[in-house]
């Protein structure tokens, strides 16, 4: 879980991922130096299985980068710290990479959105998004949303460390699970994701065409470096940060 400012809800939202974990899962947080009472709610849970990194000065994605490279676990699982998991979120997990044969597997879940108060106005993510795989697909419009992806933690041997100009980690994450294993998209509603006036994910897919162009092909650019590499180390040398 990346922070920041996150006061308004982020007790709900751990209470709902605590009561879900056993006593060997951990929850990573990586909080960018907010000045409201995050960091005082994080550590009054008193709950050991929670390890906060807090003085960071991260934008968004790098403050998920921090995160990652700090988590141990062989299941990782993305959070935003003002959504809500719904009962099932790990019951599901579970189950799903029991199943999954390719040490590298993504695993994408449905969700519901809520807004400020708690409201439902959507009651699916992916309809939403039109979610699906597809490298082409989700690099003309990604639908890997972070806050429904969970991956093993073999993804990340190819995924860190992230390059510079990339739009989000999810797209980066999401495509690069296309490339070196199984992505699978699960129907089950396991989140309420909360849209609200800070949200950082804009369902009306507001269209920049030199904005998005660019990135989109910086991405693309670092997603066949990496893949190289990964397939011929010798040649093409080591991550380029």
């Amino acid at each position: 879980m990346a922070t920041r400012n996150g006061e308004k809800y982020i007790h709900e939202q751990l209470v709902s991922i605590l009561k879900q974990l056993g006593p060997e899962d951990e929850v990573i947080i990586s909080d960018d130096s907010s000045d409201d009472r995050t960091i005082e709610i994080v550590k009054a849970f008193g709950d050991t299985r929670i390890r906060l990194f807090g003085n960071n000065a991260f934008n968004p994605f790098r403050n998920f980068e921090n995160a990652l490279k700090r988590a141990t676990g062989e299941i990782v699982v993305l959070s935003d710290q003002d959504d809500i998991w719904l009962d099932n979120k790990i019951e599901v997990l579970r189950e799903k990479f029991r199943q999954a044969a390719n040490p590298i597997h993504l695993v994408v879940l449905d969700g519901q959105i809520i807004d400020a108060n708690g409201n439902i106005i959507g009651e699916s993510i992916f309809r939403k998004l039109n979610s699906g795989g597809g490298v082409l697909k989700n690099l003309y419009d990604n639908t890997y949303l972070g806050c429904c992806l969970a991956f093993s933690r073999k993804l990340l041997d190819v995924a860190l460390p992230f390059p510079k100009r990339i739009p989000m980690h999810d797209m980066w994450l999401g495509m690069l699970a296309e490339l070196f294993g199984t992505v699978e998209f699960v129907g089950a509603k396991t989140i309420q994701y909360r849209k609200h006036a800070d949200s950082v994910t804009d369902f009306k897919r507001k269209f920049q065409p030199v904005t998005q162009i660019k990135r989109r092909m910086f991405l693309l650019g670092h997603l066949i470096g990496r893949f190289m590499e990964r397939k011929w180390p010798m040649t093409f040398g080591k991550h380029e940060k």
